[in-house]
């Protein structure tokens, strides 16, 4: 498994690297947008990195595994969603900020502030896997995703501050990660803790399974 995760880091860090710049590109773009607006693309694409995670983690589960028990793949799918997804947009950020010393930090938990939303979200990316189980263009999806959900926490916090190529090298290193360990680990590493190292059609994660 320490193997499994070490080449699927190696794999992931070219395109986490690819979505961290697009959040460069971004913040560059739209960083004197009001915080309101800030909030409500963080409100866009967190729920949105959930429902993609979700689904991503419970593909991963279902397709891995033998007759899958679909109490087990739900429970698996939401937490591996719900709490990576929190970790990635929102706790790794909102450290971040603090470290940069941005004036307006504060936590967004969206499983707490929108509850309404983003847990019926992961729900929803958990039965769609049930019907059609993919992983490969979802998992890019989520991962380009999650950066943007990442980059919006961050300007949120950083509103009115100043800009300069030092702010944007750390911002970059901050949402390469936010993504990268997380999203890896949620969409490959924790489904695949629960499965036996003989109970799978599937010997790695990087053979081209959907």
């Amino acid at each position: 498994m320490i193997k499994r995760v070490f080449v699927e880091l190696k794999e992931h860090a070219p395109f986490t690297f690819l979505g961290a710049l697009s959040g460069i590109l971004i913040f560059v773009l739209l960083k004197n947008i009001p915080y309101k607006i800030s909030y409500g693309l963080f409100y866009t694409f967190h729920p949105l990195h959930v429902f993609l995670s979700a689904y991503v983690t419970a593909s991963m589960y279902k397709l891995h595994k033998k007759n899958p028990d679909m109490i087990k793949l739900f429970l698996i799918g939401f937490f591996g969603s719900v709490g990576v997804a929190t970790l990635s947009d929102s706790v790794i950020p909102y450290l971040g900020e603090i470290l940069l010393k941005m004036p307006n930090t504060e936590l967004h938990l969206g499983f707490i502030e929108k509850w309404y939303f983003v847990n019926p979200v992961a729900i929803l990316g958990i039965v769609t896997a049930i019907f059609v189980s993919k992983t490969k263009f979802p998992h890019m999806g989520h991962v380009f995703v999650s950066t943007w959900a990442s980059l919006f926490h961050i300007m949120m916090a950083g509103e009115n501050m100043g800009s300069g190529i030092s702010l944007y090298f750390w911002i970059l290193i901050l949402l390469f990660f936010s993504v990268w360990i997380p999203c890896c680990f949620s969409d490959i590493v924790f489904p695949l803790l629960f499965i036996k190292g003989h109970d799978t059609d599937c010997p790695c994660t990087c053979c081209g399974k959907d």
